[in-house]
């Protein structure tokens, strides 16, 4: 009598540093704007659920790191094109009108908005009756949003609540910008 052995062959069970590597290549992918969110999510489940290196480097094939050229020519055109923003942002701030900060020694809130009875009233269609506030706060100035309509901003930034702000910043009432001044 004699007996048949089967002998099976799995392939050999992947290692945590072959996926951390796998997860680190999607993760750069991702970062560098070369994967959606979406695809990145669903990489990175099917590299969980992966049982071989084939798998993986399935997952990550179009992902292969560019060459010194390349990362030295994606370098340089960001660069220029990180000059030409700030350059674009220098040159707006400069034309936007001034916001004078309120007196130091003013114990009272500077009240903006369309409403008559504010300490800045800004005539625009944007810009609420009662839009928002600067404050001098423990030697800070802090400017808040009273509820307006169409936001206020601080350097771009939407305030929620409220903001601290200094000379130079950039504010936003609806669609009427300013730039602080000190002087």
């Amino acid at each position: 009598m004699t007996s048949s052995f089967e002998h099976h062959t799995h392939p050999a069970r992947l290692s945590d540093a072959e996926r951390d590597r796998a997860l680190k290549v999607l993760k750069d992918g991702a970062a560098l704007g070369r994967l959606s969110h979406d695809t990145f999510v669903r990489r990175m489940e099917l590299a969980f659920a992966a049982r071989s290196s084939v798998e993986l480097d399935a997952l990550t094939a179009d992902l292969r790191p560019e060459n010194r050229w390349s990362r030295a020519v994606l370098g340089a055109v960001g660069a220029v094109s990180g000059f030409t923003v700030r350059l674009r942002r220098a040159w707006t701030v400069e034309r936007l009108p001034k916001l004078l900060l309120p007196s130091q020694n003013n114990p009272y809130p500077l009240r903006i908005g369309r409403d008559p009875a504010n300490g800045l009233r800004l005539s625009h269609d944007s810009v609420s009756r009662v839009h928002a506030e600067l404050s001098r706060q423990g030697g800070l100035w802090v400017l808040r949003d009273l509820g307006s309509t169409n936001g206020t901003s601080v350097n771009g930034r939407r305030v929620i609540g409220v903001a601290v702000v200094q000379d130079g910043d950039q504010v936003g009432f609806g669609h009427m910008t300013f730039r602080l001044s000190a002087d």
